[in-house]
């Protein structure tokens, strides 16, 4: 279709000058002045030859235009046909009749040559353009091809034109990286469920020295409950809504709450009560982190902000605004960046603490990012999101991969030292993942506690212990499940269905 209106096009041009040629030849009254038939085509050639000439003797697909018409445009008018430049040979790097430059879904035509170029890379890319004169020619050998090598489809049959003869080749793609064998884990079970909270149960944490751990609920209470005997020792009241966020402090006896009541509180353990608030925020409080080197508190709320805390003074040391939607998850590490965010409106930031303003914003994921995991040894951290669990490299948030196959909203992430990633949803499935290879090893759906609905299996929190034996979740039938990998697990009982095939990867 092209290939005619391109033809049609060039008869136009032709006409009309022929026509302008015709009326040179009129004279004042409007007579014709008679010209002898040599004149006429002695002129006729000087003016095609001229400015007609590169167009017309363009290359064209001769099996179409055989069907439609004469073999070239300057036949049909009857003229000898003119080279484009007497003298000199032009060298078209480019032959065929696709106007555009090749994209994805755009077929090329069987008359396509590959453009040669200087670097290997260029070599291998498709330009599809028409010169009109040699400095375009010149201007084509010497350009860029990188433009091209994006637009081009990977594996896409081309015939290459070499001395008239066309020979069917593909360009081959670039190979697909494999998988590599992950490392075996043994699977875990589930060996208690601990009850006693009246309503959901949102958060969970293990106090550094392994000895209790502390449960937040929607019930409005703490509870801290012996890890090896699974009893209750304590219950803190004073949130007046559900608490969604606890942490116990490794550098001094303090435990840290916030809650959908607006509050974050700090509770000294030695007396059981609250010594401090931290005020500022003008909506719900979904999570907190404390900095692992300096006595820093932050928080993450419905408002769309995070706050830094001095946690001696009280004060607000920055409010870090940037997010459109609730912020649902903060984590702190002692490198750079020192805090990220995990947000609603499905972008992940990377904070400069000092400065308080944002270093980076990952927008790769496509829902709302709850659930955000540092790598414990490595300089990498995963993101949770219904559509994927990423993982990224520091300082800059370089992707890595995607791990996919939670098909859920994951409300929490957590990962031990041996690259064991869990990952727990909303609807009370587990996923347990190898850290390096992004292999999903095991998959766990609890029942539920008895007299609970099966719709309330949703998991909210989860966290291996110190040791890294065991694994605690939080869930919405109210209880507290606990996890240790199976002793009699073998790599010949449970091998790895492993396979070295490509990986499928979203672009993004």
């Amino acid at each position: 279709m092209v290939e005619e209106v391109q033809k049609h096009s060039v008869h136009t041009l032709v006409f009309r000058s022929l026509k302008r040629t015709h009326d040179m030849f009129v004279a004042d009254n409007g007579k014709p002045v008679p010209l002898d038939e040599e004149s006429h085509k002695r002129k006729m050639a000087i003016k095609l030859r001229n400015e007609y000439g590169p167009v017309l003797h363009m290359p064209t697909s001769k099996e179409n235009f055989k069907e439609k018409g004469p073999q070239n445009a300057s036949e049909s008018y009857g003229h000898k046909q003119y080279p484009a430049n007497q003298g000199q040979e032009v060298e078209y790097l480019v032959t065929g009749t696709h106007p555009y430059p090749a994209g994805p879904g755009v077929a090329l035509t069987a008359d396509t040559k590959v453009q040669r170029m200087p670097s290997e890379s260029a070599a291998q890319s498709l330009v599809v353009a028409l010169p009109s004169s040699q400095a375009r020619v010149d201007a084509n050998r010497s350009a860029p091809a990188g433009g091209s090598e994006r637009s081009q489809p990977a594996a896409m049959a081309v015939a290459v034109v070499d001395g008239g003869n066309a020979k069917n080749s593909a360009l081959m793609s670039k190979k697909a990286p494999t998988m590599p064998k992950p490392q075996w884990h043994p699977p875990w079970k589930l060996y208690r469920v601990i009850s006693g909270h009246l309503g959901w149960v949102r958060c969970i944490a293990v106090e550094p020295g392994n000895q209790w751990f502390v449960t937040g609920s929607a019930d409005r209470t703490i509870k801290i409950w012996d890890l090896a005997s699974g009893k209750l020792k304590l219950s803190l009241t004073g949130h007046i809504s559900t608490v969604r966020g606890v942490i116990v402090s490794s550098r001094s006896p303090y435990l840290f709450s916030c809650g959908e009541d607006k509050q974050v509180k700090c509770w000294d353990l030695e007396y059981n009560k609250v010594i401090r608030h931290y005020h500022g925020h003008l909506s719900a409080v979904y999570g907190l982190d404390l900095h692992p080197t300096i006595d820093v508190l932050v928080t993450c709320s419905r408002d769309s902000t995070a706050r830094i805390w001095d946690v001696r003074t009280k004060a607000s040391v920055h409010t870090l605004s940037g997010h459109t939607n609730a912020v649902a998850t903060v984590r702190c590490q002692a490198a750079e960046p020192q805090i990220i965010t995990g947000s609603h409106d499905t972008t992940i930031r990377l904070w400069d603490l000092v400065a308080g303003k944002t270093r980076v914003t990952l927008t790769n994921h496509k829902k709302s990012v709850r659930a955000v995991v540092l790598h414990p040894r490595h300089y990498t951290f995963a993101s949770g999101s219904p559509d994927n669990i990423k993982q990224w490299k520091f300082p800059d948030g370089s992707f890595i991969q995607n791990l996919s196959g939670h098909n859920a909203i994951i409300n929490t992430l957590t990962v031990n030292s041996d690259g064991v990633l869990v990952s727990g949803a909303d609807n009370g499935t587990m996923h347990l993942w190898d850290w390096r290879t992004g292999y999903n090893f095991q998959r766990v759906h609890a029942a539920v506690q008895p007299g609970s609905l099966d719709s309330e299996s949703g998991i909210f929190a989860c966290a291996f212990d110190q040791s890294e034996s065991r694994l605690l979740t939080a869930e919405a039938d109210k209880t507290i499940k606990v996890y240790r990998e199976d002793d009699t697990a073998t790599e010949e009982t449970h091998p790895v269905s492993w396979k070295p095939e490509i990986i499928k990867r979203k672009r993004f």
